[in-house]
């Protein structure tokens, strides 16, 4: 792109009117060949008078606490970047964490988003247990999330996300027969979306009055999954679970181990897998799956009690009570942690 420079008479700044016109006539007159020399000449003159105009003020800087003071008024735009400076400064902790706090408010009034961010991101580092910070993160990223649905609602309300985000909004809402339209919506019109049907299948599922039928179709949908989508290993695991239900020990175990290939970090799938070769009385070869499980998720007390069943009844005795040992702390960790306090 060429840059635009300004005529030469641009420069001629002079005092008078009387003295300006002579320079206007020199520099037009001499503009096409001595542009450059003539233009010098007439800014240098000219410095002494721009010199003499007074400078504008500079704005000061806000201190932390006034931006915070300002920000708590209302006055957001002005006040957060001193705010997320402040998060950096060498400042009293407590201002610190004050200026994050508000800086999250007053960025989500203007609708700043990346602002929004960059103080949780702030918060988080600085203050990653402090109950007040995590309090405002929350609902941070709950208003986020709520913002960003408004903004899927808004410009692509037919689409498959929107459909989806709703479905899972009526799920949450318990109102079943609606979240099943939403999912059978798309189906209507992408008959091979992905994911599509294992959603369907496990909202099925999710229903409290879901008979057997309810499973029959729920079953019918994964599987459905899994002609679209065969490396879908949580379609697995449900048919596993289903078939676990129903003591259909071979099947299940088929299920669970596809899962646990298709996932090696999927603890559940293991431990399904463990239990129904248990639930098969296959003792020896549930121990391996177990083993797996147990190292992926070590606090887990019913893979525990699993892997002693399967050791002790496969003769593995002292190892068994090992497993039982720590079935027992955990489960007595967890129920303790479950009751409510008693007043003193």
């Amino acid at each position: 792109m060429q840059a635009d420079f300004p005529p030469a008479s641009f420069f001629c700044l002079t005092n008078s009117q009387a003295q300006k016109m002579p320079c206007l006539r020199m520099c037009k007159r001499v503009r096409k060949s001595f542009f450059i020399p003539v233009s010098v000449m007439c800014l240098w003159s000219a410095a002494g008078v721009v010199a003499q105009q007074p400078k504008s003020a500079t704005k000061p800087e806000l201190s932390p606490e006034r931006a915070i003071a300002l920000a708590e008024q209302g006055q957001c735009r002005e006040s957060i970047a001193t705010l997320k400076r402040a998060m950096g400064a060498q400042v009293a902790s407590e201002t610190q964490k004050q200026a994050g706090v508000v800086g999250v408010r007053c960025a989500l009034a203007v609708d700043n988003r990346e602002a929004v961010l960059d103080f949780i991101r702030l918060l988080h580092k600085q203050f990653p247990r402090d109950p007040d910070a995590l309090f405002v993160v929350v609902h941070a990223y709950s208003d986020l999330s709520t913002r960003a649905a408004q903004d899927l609602a808004r410009t692509a309300p037919q689409s498959i996300a929107a459909h989806k985000l709703n479905a899972e909004a009526l799920e949450m809402q318990g109102k079943w027969d609606a979240a099943q339209l939403e999912y059978e919506e798309i189906l209507k019109k992408e008959p091979n979306a992905r994911g599509i049907h294992f959603l369907l299948g496990r909202s099925l599922l999710s229903r409290p009055d879901a008979g057997p039928d309810v499973s029959a179709r729920a079953k019918q949908e994964f599987l459905k999954e899994l002609q679209l989508d065969p490396n879908n290993s949580a379609a697995e695991y449900i048919l596993g679970e289903l078939a676990r239900r129903d003591q259909n020990w071979d099947e299940a175990s088929s299920r669970f181990s596809q899962a646990a290939k298709l996932n090696p970090n999927f603890a559940e799938a293991y431990l399904g897998w463990g239990v129904s070769l248990v639930g098969d009385q296959k003792y020896q070869e549930a121990i391996a799956p177990l083993r797996i499980a147990e190292r992926l998720t070590p606090g887990n007390p019913d893979i525990h009690h699993a892997l002693a069943t399967a050791l002790v009844r496969s003769g593995h005795k002292e190892e068994a009570d090992k497993e039982f040992a720590i079935h027992r702390s955990l489960s007595s960790g967890n129920q303790r942690a479950a009751e409510p306090e008693k007043p003193e």
